[in-house]
């Protein structure tokens, strides 16, 4: 599609531009962010409608910044590579180079990101949770007005915590037909006692690891929240 064109825009050159104009967003000791003038922002297009969406985004938050602040602060941002447009660009869909900025950087946006199917190809979100320990996915619940059949809907208050590495979100995959599928499917059967006929020889098998020590901190986050904010 085509791109609109952006000051403040640092679009993917063979590696990632960081504006010497901007400077990133940090984390204080009290967990309080610590927003300069000029933040930069790395953003990831993401696959499918994701390169359309980021058009949008870009646009709208300019436009919200620009009408909040004049022309005394401006969000610089800089565009990172994960996915397709990764793969075909560097043969990687998660470079280190996208690594490397997310490590420095406190706040990114991303758009959507595909895992094609039958491919052998692992998530990508998965991988960035992993890479960046982000094992709980905090969701608060709020109500905005829309009819609901909840007699009291403006009481609702609920904040979601989601376990987001343990489980299925490990990425310990075996697609169907590859010979790791298969040697796991032998390994269960024959050593682990599991009925054949729960492992046809198309399968393909996740192994769900949950830890103690992972289950443990992620309610703790939880009940650390809920002592915190008075819940």
């Amino acid at each position: 599609m085509q791109r609109r064109a952006f000051d403040n825009v640092f679009y993917w050159e063979g590696r990632a531009v960081i504006p010497p104009q901007g400077s990133f967003i940090k984390l204080k000791e009290d967990k309080t962010l610590d927003v300069p003038p000029n933040p930069i922002i790395p953003f990831i297009e993401g696959d499918g409608i994701g390169p359309e969406i980021t058009q949008a985004m870009l646009l709208i938050i300019n436009e919200a910044v620009k009408k909040a602040y004049d022309d005394e602060r401006k969000i610089y941002w800089v565009e990172l590579l994960a996915g397709d447009k990764a793969e075909e660009k560097t043969g990687e869909r998660l470079p280190q180079e996208t690594l490397e900025v997310l490590k420095e950087s406190i706040v990114a946006i991303k758009g959507p990101l595909g895992t094609p199917v039958g491919k052998g190809v692992r998530s990508i979100n998965s991988a960035l949770r992993r890479a960046f320990d982000y094992y709980s996915a905090v969701r608060p619940v709020y109500w905005m007005g829309q009819p609901t059949p909840i007699p009291e809907p403006q009481r609702v208050d609920v904040v979601v915590f989601r376990e987001n590495t343990d489980d299925v979100y490990a990425g310990v995959e075996f697609f169907a037909g590859t010979p790791e599928a298969k040697k796991v499917r032998e390994f269960l059967i024959k050593e682990m006692g599991a009925k054949e006929e729960g492992f046809p020889e198309d399968v393909g098998i996740t192994v769900k690891p949950m830890s103690e020590f992972k289950t443990k901190r992620h309610v703790r986050k939880a009940l650390r929240y809920a002592l915190e904010t008075g819940r």
